[in-house]
């Protein structure tokens, strides 16, 4: 397997600016995930390095080489499209086999490659049938299966699962797990679900309006993402954004305000956040944002901002249960509920129903604050 390195990369539609001064650098055998949302370039930026996009400008070097600007067949990828590309009329063992064949490669050579990927993929079974016989997930292991086969560099994955069902798709992902550590290849894999990112990435590419907005882990992303859209975006429910204003600043020390906000009895009616040490810090009066994530609402009475509402709506997970709330003049904003009603996520089964009461508090210790998009404030962590 080689390194990809993408530099400077734009991509241009016309008037209209698809990619902005890509630069990505990928090791050898790592896992990337392109992620964002639908309009973002990754499926744009996947294509061009499979060479079914031309570039206008900058380079993409697979193992020190450019390949920018030659054929895809010579640039040393295999790509498995969202929609399987499998030639109806060819059996499995010929689907698999057929790049190969075009290639001019000796039957020998091209029977013990589709053997070889066959029993990796564990479709041995089902090589002389045709696509039409095959359920959505064993066609998907054919399309991986005749990648496989070609043994590139790099393998693209467009997409490959948004067509599987739920349990499928779960499933495919564990597969798609174990095929990397099997091969130890180079893979970069477009999704629009975060969920397929955070749990497969080695590291995540999170893009928006074709430009980069943050790389790192999917822990770092979700523990530390740089910008609001990156926290909103990875997790599920997304993260809670509330508006607020700087009441006071000291040294590091910003007090908060939020309008509406019923803090209940006893409750600070400020939020003292600590700023990370190259934060610049808001002036009083300024606007900021205060980001609290569905797992991190605390029970009870103490510290910080207590939201009193009722039960919107629950979601029963088994195990786990989500539950909306209403807290009447105070609403989430940049929320996937156009209600703007508040997710709290709690790990174990409750019997809530629509209108209990409900108090949740936000604990300082477990909020983020954003000065606009930039974050200025993360979490405290024991491993901080």
């Amino acid at each position: 397997m080689a390194t990809l390195d993408i530099r400077n990369l734009d991509k241009h539609y016309g008037a209209f600016h698809a990619l902005r001064d890509i630069n990505v650098g990928i090791e050898s055998g790592e896992f990337l995930v392109l992620v964002g949302p639908s309009g973002c370039g990754k499926s744009t930026l996947l294509r061009a390095i499979a060479g079914l996009e031309s570039v206008s400008g900058g380079q993409i070097l697979i193992g020190g080489r450019d390949i920018s600007r030659i054929e895809p067949f010579d640039r040393g990828v295999a790509m498995v499209f969202q929609n399987y590309a499998l030639y109806p009329h060819m059996t499995v063992r010929q689907n698999m086999g057929f790049a190969l064949k075009v290639a001019r490669q000796p039957k020998a050579v091209i029977d013990a490659a589709v053997q070889r990927a066959a029993e990796i993929l564990r479709i041995e079974a089902q090589l002389d049938k045709k696509p039409k016989a095959l359920s959505g997930g064993q066609k998907q292991r054919v399309a991986i299966g005749r990648a496989i086969t070609r043994s590139p560099e790099v393998f693209l994955f467009d997409e490959p699962l948004s067509n599987l069902d739920a349990a499928l798709r779960s499933q495919m992902r564990i597969e798609l797990g174990r095929l990397h550590a099997q091969l130890g290849a180079t893979m970069v894999y477009v999704t629009h679900d975060q969920t397929e990112a955070m749990t497969m990435a080695s590291r995540i590419v999170v893009l928006r309006d074709g430009e980069v907005e943050q790389i790192g882990s999917p822990l770092e992303l979700y523990n530390r993402p740089a910008r609001r859209f990156v926290a909103g975006f990875l997790g599920s429910p997304r993260m809670n954004f509330i508006q607020a204003r700087v009441r006071s600043s000291t040294g590091r020390i910003v007090s908060l305000d939020a309008p509406h906000l019923d803090t209940g009895a006893g409750n600070a009616p400020s939020l003292d956040i600590t700023l990370a040490p190259d934060a610049a810090v808001p002036a009083p009066g300024a606007p900021v944002v205060v980001g609290i994530r569905p797992e991190a609402f605390a029970d009870g009475a103490g510290v910080g901002w207590q939201l009193n509402g009722t039960v919107a709506v629950v979601e029963s997970l088994g195990r786990d249960t989500l539950l909306y709330i209403d807290t009447g003049p105070l609403r989430a904003f940049d929320s996937e509920s156009l209600e703007g009603y508040f997710a709290v996520h709690r790990t174990r089964q409750m019997d809530a129903r629509h209108g209990d009461a409900v108090s949740v508090r936000i604990d300082p210790r477990h909020v983020y604050l954003f000065d606009d998009e930039r974050a200025i404030a993360w979490p405290e962590r024991a491993d901080d």
